[in-house]
């Protein structure tokens, strides 16, 4: 029988320490330098291999949902058609009793037109979609749209809203587009059937 701390065995005799390396300030030193260069290296390696993604938005179909709405019995306010270079980017629809829906688009510029339309107050929505700050502006007539007359909002941080009650639900066309692009967005609205 072999005694545990023989040589044979390889391990340390009873009792022993095990070797410890030397520790020093320069070695910590050394070590941290070390590390950075590692994850430098690995990031600058990262970055060269990598493009830049861009992300494009997607187009979505929005009038797919129009008709369906319809049926329902739901009186949907939508435009037939996007002014030229604009693109819906998402659409939301809530069926039942007390049906809701809206757009997101992307003006030619790329910026912000949405359209909602629901059985809220008007302050909640302007709340919800513009800011509850908002500042209520002059009246404007628009010819040919589902409302003859949109009550205007405009916010500090340059968001522009325009509000009508059409039928039992209040519709809002907002964003940080400009008042000429929201307008274009109210002249092309209706509620005819699909």
């Amino acid at each position: 029988m072999t005694d545990a701390g023989s040589p044979e065995t390889g391990a340390p005799p009873p009792g022993a320490r095990p070797a410890r390396y030397p520790r020093t300030a320069n070695g910590l030193i050394g070590s941290m330098i070390v590390t950075v260069l590692l994850v430098g290296g690995f990031v600058a390696l990262r970055s060269l291999a990598t493009n830049d993604l861009e992300v494009k938005p997607t187009a979505v179909d929005y009038l797919s949902v129009v008709a369906p709405a319809q049926e329902s019995g739901f009186a949907i306010v939508y435009p037939p058609q996007l002014p030229n270079g604009w693109m819906a980017t998402s659409v939301d629809y809530t069926p039942g009793s007390r049906p809701a829906w809206g757009v997101g688009m992307l003006t030619e510029n790329g910026r912000f037109a949405g359209l909602r339309q629901e059985d809220r107050s008007l302050d909640e929505l302007l709340e919800t979609y513009v800011d509850d700050e908002a500042i209520e502006g002059d009246p404007v007539n628009v010819e040919g749209s589902v409302a003859p007359v949109w009550r205007s909002f405009s916010d500090d941080g340059g968001d522009h809203a325009f509000a009508a009650e059409v039928g039992d639900e209040i519709v809002l066309v907002y964003g940080s587009a400009d008042v000429e692009a929201l307008l274009a967005l109210l002249e092309r609205l209706t509620a005819e059937a699909r």
